[in-house]
């Protein structure tokens, strides 16, 4: 059975994981499923946080990260909120081909970059938190 900290060190880790990989789709101007591995990294980094501030160990089975900051007291500003309300939009791209298609148009690099360095403005505030 593994403790709190070793589901935090896992969400962190696949966190780490998928940041990384997100590196290689961007290089392949592969920048929709780029912006799906950043979503997925900013979703683990919420649920480490949850994990880190409930008694249970299993956070809840959601991809909505405001839901999972908002579950945790997470106290971001209402600009790196209101990011994240967007950004959520992600979370759809590998489940949903009509989606997937939709924004596709909109996955330009120049956007795909401005995206990112949104996003690690905000994984940068929850690996603080998760210290």
């Amino acid at each position: 059975m593994m403790t709190k900290e070793e589901h935090i060190e896992y969400w962190i880790n696949t966190a780490g994981d998928d940041w990384r990989r997100k590196e290689l789709l961007f290089n392949a101007n592969d920048y929709v499923f780029c912006l799906y591995l950043a979503h997925q990294t900013l979703e683990k980094l919420a649920k480490a946080n949850w994990v880190r501030v409930h008694q249970e160990n299993i956070p809840p089975r959601v991809h909505n990260i405001v839901y999972l900051l908002e579950q945790s007291n997470i106290d971001l500003s209402d600009d790196l909120m209101n990011f994240i309300r967007d950004f959520n939009s992600f979370q759809l791209t590998g489940r949903y081909p009509d989606y997937l298609r939709q924004i596709d148009t909109i996955c330009t690099k120049e956007y795909t970059c401005e995206q990112l360095e949104k996003v690690e403005e905000v994984r940068l505030c929850l690996l603080v938190m998760l210290q």
